[in-house]
């Protein structure tokens, strides 16, 4: 006899509500805390040098950073929640909780990446209302701002879960969040446009992957950037798409959850 699709769907309702009133337990860590420091950062470079210099015709620098400060916490946080609630369960051993529940492997990932999307969303909205008081953004394009926020979010929730399996320890998982994912956000062209870095490295910045998503998110909003949006929003899709396929052969196969 099959199960009412209600009854099928509850390990999933059960794991997807234990992940963001975990996140929400510790709001002063998870939700407070990328906030302020990207408060900082709209201060240092809003309040100071945004209406100094410009590197985009047309727009000042405040404007110019805002996006990639708001893609920066989505990014971080979505990555942030998926890896370190991944990776705690697994080092805690009640990972083993979930493996003998009725819990299918896509409902599995999908818990832990809404999750993650719906931390690093918001975050980055609260970002947006903060840089409302430094620099006021065009908008050019309000769906597509939203569809790149939410790639942004699941890709990052895709990478967070990959670490947590691959990651043996706390500083290995560290390791992953400071010399990975921080050096490609910084040189993906948050603080400044790739089109005006010299001969080589504005060619070697399109091999990084976080350089599509901060130009696709800007382009979305300000109605500029150094690529067309279709090809940086078709870069970024392709990476998400491997990622949740990665996450899904590991996951699929219970790599390192059972041990």
């Amino acid at each position: 006899m099959n199960r009412p699709p209600f009854i099928a769907w509850l390990p999933f309702y059960t794991l997807f509500q234990k992940e963001i009133r975990r996140f929400l337990r510790v709001a002063s860590q998870t939700l407070v805390t990328p906030v302020v420091t990207a408060a900082l950062y709209l201060f240092i470079f809003g309040a100071t040098l945004g209406t100094r210099i410009s590197v985009l015709e047309g727009f000042s620098y405040a404007q110019f950073v805002i996006p990639g400060l708001i893609l920066m916490g989505i990014i971080n946080n979505a990555f942030a929640n998926a890896s370190t609630s991944l990776f705690m369960s697994r080092y805690l051993g009640n990972i083993v909780d979930l493996l003998v529940t009725p819990l299918t492997p896509a409902q599995f990932i999908l818990a832990y990446t809404l999750a993650a999307m719906l931390r690093g969303l918001a975050v980055g909205l609260v970002v947006w209302l903060i840089s409302l008081g430094f620099a006021s953004l065009p908008w050019a394009h309000p769906w597509l701002v939203l569809a790149m926020a939410t790639l942004a979010s699941f890709l990052f929730a895709q990478f967070g879960l990959i670490v947590a399996l691959y990651a043996d320890s706390f500083d290995a998982l560290a390791m992953y969040s400071n010399f990975v994912l921080l050096p490609l956000i910084y040189l993906g062209g948050v603080f400044y446009p790739i089109s005006i870095l010299p001969h080589p490295w504005a060619g070697l910045s399109h091999l990084n992957p976080l350089f599509y998503l901060i130009d696709g998110f800007r382009h979305a909003l300000l109605g500029r950037g150094d690529l067309s949006f279709a090809t940086a929003f078709s870069v970024s899709a392709l990476m998400a798409a491997a990622l949740f396929a990665w996450a899904a052969l590991l996951i699929g196969r219970s790599y390192r959850l059972r041990s």
